[in-house]
C-alpha cells in the first residue's frame, strides 16, 4: 500500500519541520517525542511550549518535486494518485511555526498538483486563521501571486483540489469539540485519524453548542446533517475514517467494540473505513491470536468499554463489557478486524488529473474574474 512509508495509508512521508507540543491525551506516549529525544542527545529539544522547531534540509523540500514528476508512472501502475502524509514528525498548524515557514509549505502543495496531499492535525481549530495569515504574507511578496490566488480561492469556499484536511480524534469529547471546526473547513477531502483510540465515538451524534442561542444541537458528521432549532439541513461530511490502537512500550488497549462500532457507523453511512492496526495489544479471541500470540503474550488483562485497564490473569472479567486482551505486540496483533482488512479509501485520488477552477479564475484580468477577490 506504500511507496516511501510504513503507515498504510500514504505512500509518503514528508516533514517541513520537527516539533511540536503534547494537546491532548492522544500526544502523552508521542513516538515522535521519543525519536526527537533519541537524535538529540536525549532531550527532546524541539518539543513542548517555546521549543524551536527545526526546519528540515533544503534536499528534503525537493523530494515532493520529485514525486510530483513520477506521478504519470505511479498512475499507470496503481491507477490513483500518490498520497502524502504531512507532517508525522510535526503539526502544519502548530502554534510555534512561523508563518512563513507555513507559507513556503502551501506553496510546495501548490507546485505539486499530482499529490494528494494528507495535512493532519490535532489543532483544527487553527486551520482557518493561519490559512488567512498565509494569505497575507504571501500577498505581500511580490513573486507569490499565484501562491495568493490558491490561497485566497480556499478561503473562499474553493479548496485545493489536492489537499485533505485530517484531524485526530482519540475520543468522543475531541470529536465534539474539534469536528465542527473541521467540517466548517473547505475541503476537498475531510478525514479523521482515530489512532490511538482511547474510548467509545459516535460520530452520528456530536454535540454542538450555539454560542449565540446557547442552544445544544446534536450533529451527524457522516451523513451531513446539522440540527437546528427548526428541524435541520445538510452540510459537508466526513469522508473516510481511520481507526488504529496505541503501540510503543507504554501503550493502552482499545476495546475491540470500539473499532466495531465505527466499522459500523462508516459501513451504515457509505463512509469508506481503514483499520490500521491493533496496536500493542490483540483481542484474546481464538479468531484473532494464533499460538504463536499466545506464546509471545507479554501479559493479558482485563479492558472495558470506558477505557479502564485492569491487568493480570483475572479468572472473571471486572465488568460485563470487558474484553480479554493480551499484550502480543504490533506486528503478531496485526490489522484484522473480524477476519479481514479494511483498507477502504475515499474517491478522491483516482481522478489522474485535477484543477482548481477557483485559481484559474483568479489568474485571469479582474473583469473575467468570477470569484471573490482577496
Amino acid at each position: 500500500m506504500s511507496e516511501n512509508s510504513k503507515i498504510e495509508w500514504t505512500d509518503h512521508t514528508f516533514n517541513p519541520w520537527e516539533g511540536c507540543q503534547k494537546v491532548g491525551p492522544g500526544c502523552d506516549h508521542c513516538y515522535a517525542e521519543t525519536r526527537n529525544a533519541r537524535f538529540s542527545g536525549g532531550q527532546p529539544v524541539n518539543w513542548g511550549p517555546g521549543a524551536a522547531r527545526r526546519r528540515t534540509s533544503a534536499a528534503n523540500w525537493k523530494k515532493p518535486l520529485a514525486w510530483n514528476a513520477k506521478h504519470a508512472e505511479f498512475f499507470a501502475k496503481h491507477g490513483r494518485r500518490q498520497r502524502v502524509f504531512c507532517a508525522s514528525l510535526a503539526d502544519v498548524f502548530d502554534n510555534q511555526v512561523s508563518t512563513a515557514w507555513r507559507v513556503d509549505l502551501l506553496d510546495i502543495i501548490r507546485a505539486t498538483p499530482n499529490l494528494d496531499w494528507l495535512l493532519l492535525t490535532k489543532r483544527v481549530g487553527n486551520v482557518r486563521g493561519m490559512i488567512a495569515e498565509s494569505l497575507s504574507v504571501a500577498q505581500n511578496h511580490g513573486t507569490r501571486g499565484a501562491l495568493a490566488n490558491w490561497i485566497g480561492c480556499w478561503l473562499d469556499g474553493e479548496p485545493p483540489a489536492n489537499v485533505w484536511l485530517g484531524a485526530t480524534i482519540v475520543n468522543q469529547a475531541e470529536a465534539d469539540r474539534d469536528i465542527p471546526k473541521q467540517l466548517a473547513v473547505p475541503a476537498r477531502v475531510r478525514f479523521l485519524s482515530m489512532e490511538p483510540l482511547l474510548g467509545p465515538v459516535d460520530l452520528t451524534r456530536i454535540m454542538r453548542s450555539s454560542p449565540d442561542s446557547g442552544w445544544a444541537y446534536c450533529d451527524n458528521a457522516l451523513s451531513g446533517f446539522r440540527a437546528t432549532k427548526c428541524g435541520g439541513s445538510d452540510g459537508p461530511a466526513l469522508d473516510w475514517v481511520i481507526v488504529g490502537g496505541e503501540s510503543g512500550p507504554r501503550a493502552r488497549p482499545m476495546h475491540p467494540d470500539w473499532a466495531r462500532s465505527l466499522r459500523d457507523q462508516c459501513q451504515a453511512a457509505g463512509v469508506p473505513f481503514l483499520f490500521k492496526q491493533w496496536g500493542e495489544f490483540a483481542n484474546a479471541s481464538a479468531a484473532s491470536l494464533d499460538d504463536e500470540a499466545f506464546d509471545a503474550a507479554q501479559s493479558g488483562g482485563w479492558v472495558e468499554t470506558n477505557g479502564i485497564y485492569s491487568g493480570g490473569e483475572a479468572a472473571n472479567p471486572v465488568a460485563k463489557d470487558a474484553r480479554h486482551v493480551f499484550r502480543v505486540g504490533k506486528k503478531l496483533a496485526g490489522r484484522l478486524l473480524d477476519g479481514r482488512t479494511w483498507d477502504q479509501f475515499p474517491e478522491g485520488g483516482t481522478s489522474y488529473d485535477l484543477h482548481n477552477r477557483c485559481e484559474l479564475q483568479k489568474a485571469l484580468p479582474a473583469q473575467r474574474r468570477h470569484c471573490t477577490s482577496q
